[in-house]
């Protein structure tokens, strides 16, 4: 891929090392991996939760932003558009305060699969919106706070990746400050790290209990002290 924006301390294969570290993450895979598909009890909904479809390299969520993915496949007149042109309105469908997710449909789920698979235009949309929905705006927190490190753009990219953002009731868990307010970087991303880490190692449900490697790895590295991503390291059998 090719990153835009980037600081002068990331450099593109840094930035693509990154990338390849949030896909091993999310399908096991450094790269390819644009037909991975799943169904995890995570969506949350008035304190129940339910099943929803996560798709794709970087796994885009049902209740998420999968329907805005399908759209610009869609605009791209991708080789699956017209199948996708029937569902686009019932993806990420909620009824009554309940989500009706389309994982039972074999049809849709199937035609997922192989537009993943088989059609290069899925994986240039899944390339682009990965840059446009989740680096880029990780990338706009990271320079705006005054982060400078390989290692604080993949641990936030990785917040924007897996949670959305950076949750502002995990930065209330710990004192230090962002450096664009006068802290310490290094100090900030340990602390965040860890509050995370608490967060999703004693999360109610076992989906993203499990998810807590993430950070475990995240850990590692600051114990490492590889904060430019520059010394060898292993997350998920997979060797970087």
């Amino acid at each position: 891929m090719e990153f835009k924006n980037l600081p002068s301390g990331v450099s593109q294969s840094t930035a693509n090392k990154i990338a390849e570290v949030i896909s091993t993450f999310e399908n096991g895979k450094r790269s390819g991996g644009y037909d991975a598909y799943v169904a995890y009890r995570d969506k949350r909904l008035n304190d129940n939760y339910y099943r929803q479809i996560t798709y794709g390299r970087f796994q885009t969520t049902e209740f998420g932003n999968l329907k805005k993915l399908i759209e610009m496949y869609i605009e791209a007149n991708g080789t699956y558009a017209d199948f996708f042109k029937s569902y686009v309105n019932e993806i990420g469908k909620i009824e009554g305060g309940i989500p009706v997710s389309l994982y039972q449909n074999e049809e849709f789920v199937e035609t997922l699969k192989k537009a993943g698979k088989n059609d290069p235009i899925m994986h240039t949309v899944q390339e682009a919106f990965f840059d446009l929905r989740y680096f880029q705006p990780a990338l706009n927190w990271f320079k705006s706070n005054g982060f400078t490190l390989p290692l604080s753009l993949l641990v936030i990219f990785d917040s924007y990746i897996h949670s959305g953002s950076i949750r502002e009731s995990l930065r209330k868990k710990f004192p230090e400050y962002p450096p664009n307010m006068g802290g310490d970087e290094k100090r900030w991303i340990t602390q965040y790290t860890a509050a995370r880490h608490a967060w999703l190692s004693n999360y109610e449900t076992k989906e993203v209990r499990a998810s807590a490697y993430r950070t475990q790895t995240f850990k590692n590295l600051i114990v490492d002290d590889n904060w430019k991503l520059e010394k060898p390291f292993k997350t998920q059998g997979v060797q970087f």
